[in-house]
């Protein structure tokens, strides 16, 4: 193991190293806010496109800062319109749930651990409720349950659906065990049980990345949807080759906007979110799409609707 040595650069010694490494830098002053508010590691990650590949991290001829900054623009909107689809996708998976689980086993349903695969740690869930409810900064409707009604201890499932974390949420929807509650779930959103379980944990690991402000575009996931043995009605070509043919799409980013928009179509069927895409993608053209996993021609399409069904 070797010893961290690097002593750290102020912002226009960082600038600097960019450009002894051939990067241009017209405007020096707007450049330094940019890093003063952004930070050189983080925009590091942006300038891997860019560079030549050797040791030394040197830049292609005719790379900017802007182009750099147009990058990292990009993919900021693109976690904000992730996020944007992945709210109504969660806010609905936390509807199904309790009006599920509420009809087939009553309001208190998740005290039940008979509900639930032996290995899900219900202990830790009834534990984590116990907490919310104590916490003096409690949500307003869960004071209110404290406050008027001493049985059951804990609030009616409604009002847990809220206050779990949306991973929390899906772990609990992967480890059910009756078939009756995985069969609704499966009418409700039309697909298979394994398949939905699959698509929830992805997304609510995808979410969690979003919010942390993480890389989206050229980011190989660890969470990778299951893809469906039999194929939805609508469905896009996944087999198109890549402009990169090194690139592993089943790793990229491309199948969770399929997934998102897939599961869009039943929380929310009026949804433009498909357009909002294909908008951001347009204004990015030099962004590269097999870095996504996203073949070139990906609005042709006959998924994504957007021949024949014209955004007014």
């Amino acid at each position: 193991m070797n010893t961290f040595s690097k002593p750290p650069l102020s912002v226009d010694n960082q600038i600097d190293q960019w450009i002894g490494r051939g990067l241009d830098v017209p405007n020096r002053e707007q450049a330094c806010h940019y890093l003063s508010v952004i930070s050189y590691y983080r925009l590091s990650a942006y300038t891997l496109p860019f560079q030549v590949g050797n040791p030394e991290h040197h830049f292609r001829p005719g790379t900017s800062f802007g182009h750099v900054l147009d990058l990292y623009i990009f993919d900021r909107e693109l976690r904000i319109l992730l996020l944007d689809a992945i709210e109504r996708i969660e806010v609905a998976l936390r509807a199904s749930m309790t009006n599920i689980l509420g009809n087939h086993h009553g309001s208190h349903a998740y005290l039940h651990r008979e509900l639930f695969d032996t290995r899900y740690k219900h202990d830790q869930l009834i534990k984590k409720i116990q907490r919310q409810c104590e916490e003096s900064q409690a949500e307003p409707f869960i004071a209110h349950y404290r406050n008027n009604y001493s049985q059951p201890e804990l609030p009616p499932i409604w009002m847990v659906m809220e206050v779990l974390t949306f991973k929390e949420v899906s772990v609990l929807f992967s480890k059910l065990k009756h078939q009756t509650d995985k069969q609704a779930f499966t009418r409700f959103w039309g697909l298979p049980y394994p398949v939905l379980r699959s698509w929830f944990h992805a997304l609510s690991d995808l979410r969690n990345i979003c919010a942390h402000h993480s890389r989206t575009w050229n980011r190989e996931f660890g969470s990778r949807p299951a893809s469906p043995k039999k194929e939805p009605h609508r469905w896009p070509d996944l087999q198109k080759p890549l402009a990169d043919p090194r690139i592993d799409p089943r790793r990229r980013l491309y199948y969770f906007l399929v997934v998102i928009e897939t599961l869009l179509q039943v929380a929310n069927p009026e949804s433009t979110w498909r357009w909002r895409l294909k908008e951001l993608m347009e204004r990015h053209p030099g962004i590269s799409r097999a870095h996504m996993g996203m073949p070139e021609d990906w609005m042709e399409d006959p998924f994504w609707r957007f021949r024949g069904d014209e955004l007014d």
